[in-house]
């Protein structure tokens, strides 16, 4: 594996990663005020065309970090149309 593949994926892990927490207090607090339902729909449109583009380029990071984020983005979406 290339050197910039690894970085790629390290980068790919940490942003994705970051969104776990606020998937966890927000399906432990069951409490969506604070979720902007907008955010999340336009934020899940540019995921999927992100996993397109890295599909298209055959990139396991861009594939990968848009694959996971997609699916915590849609759980958001799940919980926000399940506690609003």
């Amino acid at each position: 594996m290339e050197t910039l593949e690894i970085i790629g994926l390290v980068a790919a892990t940490l942003t994705t990663s970051s969104f776990v927490p606020q998937v966890y207090k927000t399906w432990k607090d069951k409490s969506t005020k604070d979720i902007s339902l907008t955010m999340y729909l336009v934020f899940l449109l540019g995921t999927f065309l992100w996993l397109y583009y890295g599909i298209q380029y055959d990139s396991l990071a861009i594939i990968l970090a848009n694959a996971v984020t997609g699916l915590l983005v849609l759980f958001m979406l799940v919980l926000k149309i399940k506690y609003k």
